[in-house]
Order: structure tokens, then C-alpha cells, then sequence
């Protein structure tokens, strides 16, 4: 009889409770969307109660064991991954002291670059050209936005803990994190996965005092067992072994199979990215680290588009929603007839060009999105294709980045995320980079990610290499028309790449406009 695996995956809309065999097929699952993602409490804010996500989480769970009664007694392990970045403060009894700021909360702390980062700091940032993007990092830490606000609440904070770890926690009774869940605004050492030092030279950015960080163990390492109350709570078996794995992203990467060189990950999700897993430490971009990946001891250069394929929501909800009525006489999804459209925009839109920095990254931190080149033979379709063209010229920008930093050449692609299930994307995805694109067995990657990092922990496989073998199974390939990769070149060298560094002053101007207002 085989091993099977409980896997959940806590992402930004949904809780989705999975399980898994050791031969990575998914066997039953329950998707528990969250009708509440977040609550805004003042422009920009992004927050939600823990308790909330912990109430779906038991009720996703329990309703996956009346589902699957049969499979549930079959459990051998369990593990969880959550999204990146967002953070709860609790008390000594592990309370919330207020709500968790989520990563896609938009608020600035009133840090001060001059009075907060010691004279030695702020010259080498400066020396090296990273204020500016070292400024908005600072700015961007939820942990400084309530040591400077929230003074009290603070002061009342036990312990900082992730999304992730807060879970764990709840289920087995167990402080620690997994060295693979922790990347966001932390004060984390990322080339020597630890915490980080006195003398880190980023320690500053994130003061948060040793002692209320939890103790850090390698993903893949048993944490705990569940307990009595976890049991009542969720219907998981008591005494069923808690497995840490890692981020959602970075159990994404490692269900796909990108464990080695010549294999990269693009993730087609909210935030879209680009990763690659490397045996040595290398930013993709100066002081953008690379993260802990899921497999312990290597690491994972990554870039992101902020708001990627969020963008695909927006577009639907601002200029298709006429067309649902068609998608339903069709009996089809809108994003199914949209993605059909694309087939009938030639490559490049007509001239159409789209830079998707709707929200500034750590490189660009003066960066907006920017659409040029209308005339008036474009339409509705044309925008959504340079939508997704644009999301595509980052990630291929992302890539070369990585691949000159890595000096490793890129052979395949694996994708995931909402875009991997459109024939159409990875398409246009492999025409534009040129290679080979993938796909697996299944949609739900980061919870076989987990899955993998679970049976790895109770010694199913003994290692990851093994798991990834047994589990990940390449189901698609679409191979590059390579006359249509010569066009996209071209727009990438000769368009794509210069508009930033052309349009730049005019979002540095904006931005002062915005600000006097």
C-alpha cells in the first residue's frame, strides 16, 4: 500500500488541502476560497486576522477527511506552505497582538535613512548605488512600520513569527520555521541560512531582537506531531508526523522538477517569477538575495514581476467584462476566450509594447507600468496579448540577469502558476525564450513541492533528487518557433530593454508631482 501525504497550500486567495501518493498523483483535494483575502483598514493597507486563515485551514481539512474518509487513514505525514512575506506578532500565550500584515500590503514605514542606519551603512549602500532601493525596502517592512507606530503592540510581541510558522505551530505545539520559509523584510542571512548577525551589514534594515525570532531548522526535518487539540480542531490524526518544507514559491520550484543546472522555473501567479536552484550562493541582482531553496544547503536566485499575472485579473475586471456572457454561451472560462484572442494578435501586437511595473521592484524602484505604441488599429485583444508578452519580457529579462550571474545556460523551462494551464502562454512563452517549456502532472505545484519535502522527511526518499523522480512527471512540451523567437529578440534589444532607462525621469518627475499633493 502506498505512502500518502496531506499537503497544504496556504496561497493569497485560497487554502487548498491535497493529498498526495508517493508517486505524486494527486488523489483528493478540497479548495476552501478565502471570501475575505484581506481588509483594508486605510488606503494601501493589506491585513488579516491569523485566526481567520487558521478557521479555513481547520475547515478545509475537515472537509477533505468527509470527502476521502478512506485515503485520510491512510496518512503518513503532512506539511505546509504558505505565501512569502507576511507576518504575525503574538504574545507569550501565542495570541495575535494585532492583525498580520500581508505581503501585498502597500504601506510605508516613516523610517529615515540618515537617522536609522548607522554612518558606515549608509555609505556603502550609497557608495554602491543602493539607497534608493535599500530606502524603499526599509520602508516596505511591516516589522518597522509597528516598531514606529505600534510601539505598545511591539513591546507586547513574544514572538515575530510567519504565516507558515504560525501554522506549524498550531499543529504540533512547536516554535521553530523552516530555514526555506523565511524570505521577506527579515533580518535573515541569506548566503549562510541563519538569522543574521550583528555585523551583517543588512542587519539594520530589520532590527528585530534575537529573541523574538524562533529558532530556524532545515526544511525536509520532522518538527512535530499532532497534537490532541490540532486533532479535535482539524480532523488530522493525533500523532501524525509535521514535516517543514518551505515557501510557496519555493515548493512551486521544486515541484517542477527545477532541482539542477539548465532547468528554470517561471511561476505564472499573482507575483510572477523566474527561479532557478544553484548549489552556490548568487544574487540575481546586487543586493537582491537568493533565497534558502526547499532543498537544504542550495539556494534559489529568483526575480519577480509584482503583480504579474494579477494584471490578467485586473484587465478582466477593467475592460472584459462584456464578454463574460460569450465565455458562458461558449461554456468556457473568460481567461479560456481571451487566451483563444491571442491567436489572432501577431507577435509584437502591432507594434504594441507593455512594461509591467505596476509595482515597483527592488531594481526599479521608481517604476510604473508603461504601455506604448497605440495607434488606431488596436484593440481590446492587442492589450491583453501585450499584457502578456510584457509579463514574458520581464521574466526573460530576469532570466539573462540570472543566467550572467550564474554563468549557467538555460535549457528548459518548467511552468506553474494560473498562465501554465494556457496552451497559448506557453506558447508565446517558449517563442520568446527561446527553449523548450514544460509542463507537469499537475496544477497544484507548490502543494507537491510539499509533498515531495514531506516523504523526504519520513525517509520515503532519501533525498530530493529521489522524490522529484518518483513524483514530477513532464505531461506537456511546447517547443519554440524559432522565427517567432528572432522577432521577440528583436523587441526585446531594441524596445523592452531601452524604455525603462528612457522613461525613468518621467516617473521620477510624477512621483515629486504625487507627492505634493
Amino acid at each position: 500500500m502506498k505512502d500518502l501525504a496531506l499537503a497544504v497550500d496556504c496561497g493569497t486567495q485560497s487554502i487548498r488541502v491535497i493529498i498526495f501518493d508517493d508517486q505524486g498523483n494527486l488523489l483528493s483535494k478540497v479548495k476552501k476560497n478565502l471570501d475575505t483575502p484581506y481588509f483594508s483598514s486605510a488606503p494601501n493597507y493589506a491585513e488579516q486576522n491569523v485566526t481567520y486563515f487558521w478557521e479555513t485551514f481547520c475547515s478545509a481539512c475537515q472537509e477533505l477527511k468527509s470527502k476521502s474518509p478512506e485515503l485520510w487513514e491512510r496518512l503518513s505525514v503532512m506539511s505546509v506552505t504558505t505565501i512569502r512575506d507576511s507576518y504575525v506578532c503574538v504574545d507569550e500565550n501565542f495570541k495575535q497582538v494585532r492583525p498580520m500584515i500581508l505581503w501585498l500590503d502597500q504601506r510605508k514605514a516613516p523610517v529615515s535613512f540618515s537617522k536609522d542606519l548607522p554612518f558606515i551603512n549608509r555609505l556603502l549602500f550609497t557608495l554602491v548605488g543602493m539607497k534608493p532601493s535599500v530606502f524603499k525596502q526599509m520602508e516596505k517592512g511591516s516589522v518597522n512600520w509597528i516598531m514606529k507606530n505600534e510601539k505598545e503592540n511591539w513591546d507586547k510581541t513574544y514572538k515575530f513569527m510567519s504565516y507558515c510558522n504560525y501554522i506549524d505551530f498550531m499543529l504540533t505545539g512547536k516554535t521553530a520555521d523552516s530555514i526555506a520559509s523565511n524570505i521577506g523584510h527579515i533580518p535573515f542571512d541569506y548566503q549562510h541560512h541563519k538569522w543574521a548577525s550583528k555585523r551583517n551589514l543588512k542587519r539594520c534594515l530589520f532590527p528585530i531582537p534575537r529573541e523574538k525570532l524562533c529558532d530556524l531548522i532545515p526544511s525536509g526535518t520532522v518538527l512535530g506531531h499532532i497534537t490532541q487539540s490540532a486533532s479535535i480542531q482539524t480532523g488530522i490524526p493525533e500523532g501524525l508526523p509535521v514535516v517543514v518544507s518551505g515557501s510557496d514559491k519555493g515548493c512551486e520550484t521544486l515541484g517542477v522538477g527545477c532541482i539542477g543546472e539548465g532547468i528554470a522555473s517561471l511561476g505564472f501567479g499573482t507575483t510572477a517569477t523566474v527561479q532557478v536552484t544553484t548549489d552556490k550562493y548568487v544574487e540575481p541582482i546586487p543586493f537582491m538575495p537568493a533565497y534558502p531553496s526547499v532543498i537544504h544547503g542550495k539556494f534559489n536566485p529568483e526575480v519577480q514581476i509584482f503583480r504579474g499575472y494579477w494584471m490578467v485579473s485586473w484587465f478582466k475586471s477593467e475592460f472584459a467584462k462584456n464578454e463574460e456572457p460569450k465565455a458562458k454561451s461558449l461554456g468556457i472560462s473568460l481567461e479560456e476566450l481571451l487566451d483563444k484572442e491571442l491567436e489572432n494578435i501577431p507577435i509584437g501586437c502591432d507594434g504594441l509594447v507593455l512594461q509591467p511595473f505596476w509595482t515597483p521592484g527592488l531594481k526599479e524602484p521608481e517604476g510604473r507600468g508603461t504601455v506604448i505604441g497605440f495607434t488606431d488599429c488596436h484593440t481590446r485583444a492587442h492589450i491583453y496579448r501585450a499584457i502578456i508578452e510584457g509579463i514574458g519580457f520581464g521574466l526573460f529579462e530576469g532570466l539573462k540577469n540570472i543566467e550572467k550571474r550564474t554563468k549557467i545556460k538555460t535549457k528548459c523551462i518548467a511552468v506553474s502558476g494560473g498562465g501554465s494551464s494556457s496552451d497559448e502562454i506557453c506558447q508565446i512563452t517558449a517563442d520568446m525564450f527561446g527553449i523548450p517549456v514544460k509542463r507537469v502532472q499537475t496544477y497544484e505545484t507548490s502543494a507537491l513541492g510539499a509533498a515531495i519535502s514531506a516523504f523526504v522527511g519520513i525517509r520515503r526518499f532519501s533525498d530530493y533528487e529521489e522524490g522529484v523522480n518518483s513524483m514530477v512527471r513532464y505531461t506537456d512540451t511546447f517547443i519554440p518557433n524559432m522565427e517567432n523567437h528572432k522577432i521577440y529578440l528583436e523587441l526585446f534589444e531594441k524596445v523592452y530593454k531601452k524604455l525603462y532607462k528612457r522613461v525613468k525621469p518621467l516617473y521620477q518627475t510624477l512621483t515629486k508631482i504625487e507627492g505634493r499633493k
